[in-house]
């Protein structure tokens, strides 16, 4: 297959214009709602979505909401209510620190820290987040987790995150999507709307969301586009710059994370043209021309690609019924085990 670095573009005219008429088709007439409810985060998935909502469905039926917490950066907050004003919109802000102390969401995390970090103090202008290791196009390293503190002053410190301050740290770090989420909710039932949700694929398909999180939803506008045709909407649907050109960040942790860093360890640019490449079954060796980068790098970006989306695949799995499990087998061998119905 023909393979270039051209692979990804999109006609933005037509595809905001095939992502309208489906979305307003799914939110009047299959979900037979009044509008539509979404969260932004003055990132640009939340602000194409916003945009392409208002494009729909008209701006007297979205309701935007800004969901902040004490962790969260003070500039998405601003750059959200830029872009709500652009549209048209009056944005609804719902801080949810109260919510978010109520499930001990920062106390649980912060004293998982304090076994790795025993100096590790919130209050005393401490900050920290976790990240993977660097790009993948100059090592071949494992996707383990490390935790970063910045002391009051700014010096980091890094160290490596045992299995189980990882999970400590990511379950209470969860209670935030989950909260937004239910917040979203809240107001599409006040309002008799449905919900967007602003994951892209890479976000999707890689598991970069929270179930029942952020990937909690009635509709998914940007489902199947990769992030860098995002921003070619982004760019056409005329998204301030300024948000175009903030790199993307999870807003999750107090100390600033891109998701780069956080979870993806590539370039969009790069990621997503290596990601159609292997899709399209595109041979290495032609991707690593185009690309510029040796076999040995693809190879070892798209297996990450392949890891991360079989890691994650429980996320994207629906709730189990127990009429589609099979009563346990025995071999022959004694062993036993359990086979999925489809």
């Amino acid at each position: 297959m023909l393979f270039s670095k051209r692979s990804l573009a999109l006609d933005p005219e037509a595809e905001c214009e095939r992502i309208g008429s489906q979305l307003a088709h799914a939110v009047r007439r299959t979900l037979r709602k009044q509008g539509i409810v979404l969260g932004i985060s003055g990132g640009v998935d939340s602000s194409v979505v916003l945009a392409l909502s208002v494009r729909a469905l008209g701006s007297e039926r979205v309701k935007a909401l800004i969901l902040p917490e004490k962790d969260s950066d003070v500039e998405s907050e601003k750059l959200a209510m830029e872009l709500a004003a652009q549209c048209g919109v009056t944005p609804v802000r719902e801080d949810l620190t109260a919510a978010l102390e109520g499930f001990d969401c920062y106390g649980r995390r912060d004293r998982a820290i304090r076994r790795i970090f025993p100096e590790y103090d919130p209050a005393a202008g401490y900050k920290a987040k976790i990240t993977l290791p660097p790009s993948l196009l100059e090592a071949d390293t494992l996707n383990v987790f490390s935790v970063t503190i910045l002391e009051p002053g700014g010096t980091p410190h890094t160290r490596p995150l045992p299995p189980a301050e990882f999970r400590e740290i990511v379950a209470a770090s969860n209670f935030k999507q989950r909260s937004r989420m239910s917040m979203l909710y809240h107001h599409a039932e006040l309002h008799n709307f449905a919900v967007a949700g602003t994951a892209n694929k890479n976000e999707h398909d890689l598991g970069f969301f929270v179930k029942y999180g952020d990937g909690g939803s009635d509709v998914k506008p940007i489902e199947n586009l990769y992030k860098t045709q995002v921003y070619q909407l982004a760019e056409y649907l005329g998204v301030p710059e300024r948000i175009r050109l903030r790199p993307p960040t999870s807003d999750t942790y107090s100390a600033p994370a891109t998701q780069e860093e956080f979870f993806f360890r590539l370039p969009f640019e790069t990621m997503d043209l290596l990601w159609w490449a292997m899709e399209n079954h595109v041979p290495v060796p032609q991707a690593a021309a185009v690309m510029h980068l040796s076999e040995e790098q693809v190879r070892r970006v798209q297996t990450d690609l392949a890891r991360k989306r079989r890691a994650t695949e429980y996320l994207r799995t629906q709730p189990i019924g127990m009429e589609q499990i099979s009563l346990l087998t025995v071999t022959p061998g004694g062993a036993s085990g359990e086979s999925l119905v489809n």
